[in-house]
């Protein structure tokens, strides 16, 4: 997963730029960058870390320019050489930025693509990179020594019927414009929105609505699948459908872990969202354990809390904070290695003794993938005292890897995989452990919205909305995404990294 951003302003957008990206910062802590455009020319600052930490005050002067685009980025194949920072650019034609957030399931095909009959040179491993060479070609294609808007679309259009999978785009054509684009599928999520200033309207094209709310401008709405959004560099807007066979079916777990809660996604507040996961966990806690003897209920900070307050109310069991977390550690299930997410858990959270001793506790979190982080918690909780441990998910079993941008495991390092939920239980240590039923998920997740009828549910299910997902694909990714494969990885990305600096 990853954030994006995109802005077209009638004065300098950096600061703006490097506000919406601190607001995204959730999304992407591995890498970040912004480029601007003035008179002619990009303006591009990217590096490994954190938004504070990449933009330093001499940046941020050189970052000049009414337009330009940012980018925050975890990586979705275990690299994270800054080599693959986002945006990316080619020269031709015009001189074109992008930035991504999603991932190709067909790069390889794309790559050969590229250079066998494309003719063109991709200088890194990031499936971005690609997106953005196949871009550039569709556009290049035209023959359009100022591109309009059906050029623009056009371009979107092939890159629709070449490019498969999960993907929100915002790319940035010098002295021309910002497009932003979203896959046939709606796996990605994007939104648009303006501001009015004295100058005149400003636009925004970002990934999630909070960015938006933060930085002044009023969401107008999310791109529709297979939707693009074109805007002039003079403040002119358009918008095309560009996918003939357009599917509506986001992804689900944004919902459950991704996004703020301060945001809304297609319609959908995802605050709203995980209340109704809350309630829908209670229904089936009464129905399974009427006698559940619960004594407090208690989340994992902090995604799973909007659930927990709201199971609480509805079994009438004391919601209490039990853990205090320490902000400056980033998420863990996306680190490289079981060493260091069990040393991150520690240095991440504290227990409250006093919440927990003697008392049946029910635990909360939005969802379980390699079960690290919750087989220490319960220990935890146990150590401070308590009398029993129950713990329990706002999302299904997740079974199956994502392919859609988000670097889950492989397979086998998924705690749920091929395991029951009882072994499940045995596993990290929980008296009992309860899932949230996938119909209750989807239901919880569509009252916000009930015109979207279709999720991109495959972490749960196995079922992949794009249908280009085989055995040979997933062995493929387990290759890459196994924890020996990551630490390797990062190694030689830390060499490669030490040497260019």
């Amino acid at each position: 997963m990853c954030g994006i951003v995109g802005i077209v302003g009638k004065s300098n957008v950096n600061q703006a730029l490097y506000d919406a990206l601190t607001v995204l910062q959730h999304r992407g802590q591995d890498a970040a960058g912004i480029v601007t455009s003035h008179d002619g020319r990009l303006f591009l600052r990217k590096d490994n870390g954190l938004v504070r930490d990449v933009f330093q005050q001499r940046h941020m002067q050189r970052l000049v320019g009414h337009m330009g685009i940012g980018h925050v980025r975890y990586p979705t194949a275990g690299s994270s050489s800054s080599a693959e920072a986002q945006p990316f650019y080619v020269n031709s034609p015009y001189g074109i930025t992008l930035a991504h957030n999603g991932n190709l399931t067909n790069v390889d095909q794309l790559s050969r693509e590229i250079y066998e009959s494309d003719l063109r040179h991709v200088n890194t491993n990031s499936d971005s990179e690609v997106l953005l060479n196949v871009f550039a070609h569709e556009l290049a294609a035209r023959s359009k020594l100022q591109p309009s808007e059906d050029d623009i679309f056009a371009a979107v259009t092939e890159v629709h019927e070449r490019c498969q999978g999960g993907y929100a785009v915002v790319a940035m054509i010098l002295g021309y414009g910002i497009v932003g684009f979203r896959d046939p599928n709606a796996i990605r999520p994007i939104v648009f929105g303006q501001r009015h200033t004295d100058e005149g309207v400003e636009y925004m094209i970002a990934s999630e609505s909070v960015s938006l709310d933060v930085l002044g401008f009023t969401l107008i709405r999310d791109l529709a699948p297979g939707e693009a959004v074109w805007i002039t560099e003079g403040g002119k807007l358009y918008t095309r459908q560009c996918a003939k066979k357009p599917n509506y079916a986001p992804c689900i777990f944004e919902h459950v872990y991704l996004a703020r809660p301060d945001s809304i996604m297609d319609g959908i507040s995802v605050y709203k969202a995980r209340l109704r996961m809350g309630e829908k966990l209670a229904e089936k806690i009464l129905r399974e354990r009427p006698d559940h003897g619960i004594d407090v209920i208690i989340p994992i900070p902090d995604t799973s809390r909007t659930a927990a307050l709201e199971l609480a109310n509805h079994l009438g069991v004391k919601f209490r904070e039990g853990f205090v977390k320490n902000r400056y550690i980033g998420r863990t299930f996306i680190m490289p290695g079981q060493a260091a997410r069990k040393k991150s858990v520690r240095q991440k959270l504290n227990a409250i003794e006093l919440e927990f001793r003697g008392k049946n506790v029910m635990l909360v979190d939005d969802s379980i993938v390699r079960g690290t982080t919750c087989k220490q918690i319960i220990q935890m909780a146990r150590e401070a005292g308590a009398k029993n441990v129950y713990f329990c998910s706002a999302a299904p079993a997740v079974r199956y890897p994502n392919v859609y941008g988000i670097d889950m495991p492989s397979p086998h390092e998924l705690i749920a995989h091929n395991r029951s939920t009882e072994e499940v239980a045995e596993l990290i240590g929980a008296d009992w452990l309860i899932y949230q039923d996938l119909q209750d998920l989807e239901d919880a997740v569509r009252e916000g919205n009930p015109a979207i009828t279709a999720f991109d549910d495959a972490v749960f299910t196995g079922r992949y909305i794009t249908g280009d997902i085989d055995e040979a694909y997933l062995n493929k990714i387990e290759q890459a995404r196994n924890d020996a494969a990551k630490v390797k990885t990062q190694a030689v990305s830390a060499i490669i990294d030490l040497y260019n600096n």
